[in-house]
């Protein structure tokens, strides 16, 4: 069997992305996770590979898989796809005050009780 390879730069550009769907800056970024900002810059230009503790870092501050991290978009099952989708959204809500995640929250019952249960 041959192992694929971490593609870093692509990687970064995914970690790029999700910070930047979050509107997190590199500095902010580079203090949620205790790290420099030379760190967030040669993981996102794929210049250097990254620690564990640091790949478990961005999963917990970005809010996304390790496996969507290190392998992108690859189609998976429903129950990861679910999951994935669970983790972004929490993810893009963690940034959000207390007063926005209550409004969230009434978004999204109304969306539940609108939309889902009147297929």
């Amino acid at each position: 069997m041959t192992l694929k390879e971490l593609d870093r730069k692509e990687i970064g550009i995914r970690i790029r992305d999700r910070r930047e769907f979050l509107q997190i800056s590199r500095e902010e970024l580079a203090d949620r996770m205790d790290v420099s900002l030379k760190t967030i810059n040669n993981i996102e230009y794929g210049e250097r590979g990254m620690s564990v503790k640091n790949l478990y870092a961005l999963k917990q501050t970005l809010g996304i898989s390790t496996d969507y991290i290190l392998e992108g978009g690859e189609v998976a099952p429903n129950d990861d796809k679910r999951k994935m989708l669970n983790e972004n959204i929490m993810g893009s809500l963690s940034v959000c005050s207390v007063k926005q995640l209550k409004c969230m929250e009434q978004m999204a019952r109304i969306y539940v009780e609108g939309v889902v249960n009147n297929k």
